[in-house]
């Protein structure tokens, strides 16, 4: 009985596999699996051998794409008409089975000079670690495929956001901001034993640490930049802190012009939200030439501290005058240590709601307000 053809799903104007690789013709088909299993109904032939790809090599690595490469010998390499591209996340690599047969679960190719850029934000996530492997094939006249034994599995991370990304998040972030209000000083909340460590043990410095992991999946100050977390936000029919937290019942309070001045700058650093309808924006103050400024400055847009959509710096009549925006919810992450003596630690008297926690929170991967197309 002659073998089914495979069946192309790339006609539909909008199937997710159309952006895979750039300027190339793509179909998603169903193939056999690396270990040479192949679906009944695949269609696949594995006649005379065409070159095995080896030394698979990953570059150009971005938060969506990358390019790949790859050695061949020379026998029957002009009969190559396709590559097939076996693309699967770290944690599922041993996992790589058809789970329904009309479930396409690789990436074609026609065979073009490589390198070969693959590129797709609706199935390369930033910051993601991913195994691929690589076989040729040949297409004949009857539609069916020769293809080549699979290559070795390599395995590589996507990259964070780029500034070009968090400028997309920028631009998002300042459609939603709001009128700004007035400031006067930025606030932190924790327990009382936190304040009690950093007496005895820190020399009364709050020490900046890593960032947690919640917002945006690629955003590369997550897990990286060290800082210490402060909110500003105010409330609006009393222009002062909130009084409940999910952080601690103690609150350090410290004037703006301490932390935010002429000499510090200001940088964008994420936008998200957590599945309701408040918005997140993280913005990171750096003094001038630290630590922090150097890695903010290679990482995320810098933002004018006199004129933005979230948080300004100004001088009037001799004084500084500062605003923040009212629609969002800013979280501000100072980079160097700041001394509880240029602020006071109070007990507050609302509630501890640790439902508004945003420590370790997964962004919300389909909202149209706070997501780009780099991915989560």
């Amino acid at each position: 009985m002659e073998a089914p053809r495979l069946a192309h799903t790339m006609s539909s104007p909008t199937s997710p596999c159309e952006e895979v690789i750039k300027n190339l013709s793509l179909e998603a088909i169903q193939l056999c699996d690396r270990d040479g299993n192949k679906s009944q109904d695949s269609g696949i032939a594995e006649m005379e051998e065409l070159p095995v790809p080896h030394n698979i090599k990953i570059s150009n690595i971005t938060c969506d794409s990358f390019k790949i490469s790859w050695d061949m010998d020379s026998k029957s390499k002009d009969r190559i008409t396709h590559y097939f591209i076996d693309l699967n996340k770290k944690e599922n690599k041993n996992s790589n089975k058809f789970k329904h047969k009309d479930v396409p679960t690789k990436l074609v190719a026609k065979a073009v000079p490589l390198p070969m850029t693959v590129r797709g934000h609706w199935f390369l996530s930033p910051r993601t670690e991913y195994t691929v492997a690589v076989q040729t094939a040949s297409k004949q006249v009857d539609g069916d495929y020769v293809v080549s034994e699979w290559s070795e599995i390599i395995e590589f991370c996507t990259a964070d956001y780029s500034k070009v990304h968090l400028t997309q998040l920028l631009e998002k972030a300042e459609v939603i901001a709001g009128r700004m209000l007035k400031l006067s000083g930025f606030y932190r909340n924790q327990h009382k034993e936190y304040f009690d460590y950093i007496r005895e043990h820190h020399g009364n410095a709050m020490q900046p640490s890593v960032k947690d992991n919640s917002g945006s999946h690629g955003s590369p100050i997550s897990g990286k930049l060290e800082g210490i977390f402060f909110s500003c936000n105010t409330e609006f029919n009393t222009g002062k802190p909130p009084q409940d937290s999910p952080y601690g019942r103690y609150r350090f309070e410290i004037a703006a012009e301490k932390l935010f001045n002429p000499n510090t700058n200001l940088y964008f650093g994420d936008f998200y939200c957590m599945y309701t309808a408040y918005h997140y924006v993280i913005l990171v103050i750096a003094p001038v030439g630290s630590p922090g400024d150097e890695f903010c400055k290679q990482r995320l847009p810098q933002l004018n501290i006199k004129n933005n959509k979230f948080l300004t710096c100004n001088e009037e009549d001799g004084v500084m005058v500062y605003h923040h925006a009212q629609d969002v919810i800013l979280e501000v992450i100072y980079t160097d240590p700041v001394d509880l003596s240029l602020g006071t630690v109070a007990e507050i008297t609302g509630h501890q709601l640790m439902s508004l926690s945003t420590a370790n929170a997964k962004k919300y991967p389909s909202c149209n307000t706070c997501n780009i197309s780099g991915g989560r």
